[in-house]
Order: structure tokens, then sequence, then C-alpha cells
């Protein structure tokens, strides 16, 4: 069984003249992931790998994260490969991870996260909202085989409010 636990950047700022890649959460960002992190906690055990988009905003999330998952820092690994908006490359990235692992979490961005969780799960999700998380699991031993999930887990943040 293998497992990816997606989840977009919070809410960011255009308010700051800087790259896209740059862009920082805005303050309602910060408190999204805070509470879908809080409420996703205790499903959150026996996280094998954790990987985050080199974008400032995806970094920042994948960190509020993290912490409140009390996942080591040390552990996380970014890509660039992640700042993507098509899923085509996400989808890639995931296919090549280590067959060792069984349950990953990825911060990206959409609509790379809305293509490929449409893609991949039995569940349609018209648009995951900044700081979402959509968790799907496949009936597979290695990463190469996924194709079609279960879309196990949803979590919006203004469902949470």
């Amino acid at each position: 069984m293998k497992t990816v636990i997606f989840v977009r950047h919070g809410k960011s700022s255009w308010e700051y003249g800087v790259s896209d890649q740059d862009r920082p959460l805005q303050e309602r960002g910060i408190n999204d992931a805070h509470l879908v992190s809080a409420e996703f906690k205790s499903l959150a055990k026996d996280i094998d790998s954790a990987y985050s988009s080199s974008a400032n905003r995806a970094l920042h999330t994948c960190i509020v994260f993290l912490r409140t998952f009390n996942y080591p820092l040390e552990k996380l690994k970014i890509s660039d490969q992640l700042y993507d908006f098509s899923g085509e490359a996400v989808m890639s990235f995931i296919k090549q991870l280590d067959d060792n692992f069984n349950k990953v979490m990825i911060f990206g961005h959409n609509y790379a996260l809305t293509n490929v969780v449409n893609q991949w799960g039995n569940k349609a999700i018209e648009n995951v909202p900044t700081s979402a998380l959509v968790q799907i699991s496949f009936d597979v031993s290695n990463w190469q085989a996924i194709k079609n999930g279960t879309t196990e887990h949803v979590l919006i943040p203004k469902h949470l409010r």
C-alpha cells in the first residue's frame, strides 16, 4: 500500500514586489495551515518522507505542517520539480520515489494538485483550495504502478473554521 498526502500551499501575498517563487504567505495562509495540520495530526503517523516545492509559500506551509506533526525538519526534501502547475512533473516525481517509502507528503501548487488528485483519486474535487489536504492511497507495492487510488481524506480550511 502506498499513500500520498497532498497539501496545497497556504494563501499567499501579492503585495510585495518579489518573484512568484519568493511570494510569502499571508497571515490567513499561516493560520489555515495550522488549522488543517492540527486536524490531521492524529492521522499523520508513519510519514516516511516529506517533499516540498522550492517556492517560499509552499515551503513555509510545509514547515507549519511538519512542526505540528513533530516530523524532523532535517528529513524534509525540497525539489524544484514540485514547482509545477500542470501536475505532470508532480506525477513523474512521485512515480520515481523510493519503494521503501509507503506514506509521503507532497507540498505544492495548483492547478497541479487539483489535476493529480482528480486523475489518481476516486473523488472529484473541483479545486484544491489553499492549505487544503487530500490523502490518496493506492493498492500497489511500488510507486511506478500508481494510477487509480482511493481518496481517503479531504480537509479544507473553510470547513474547519
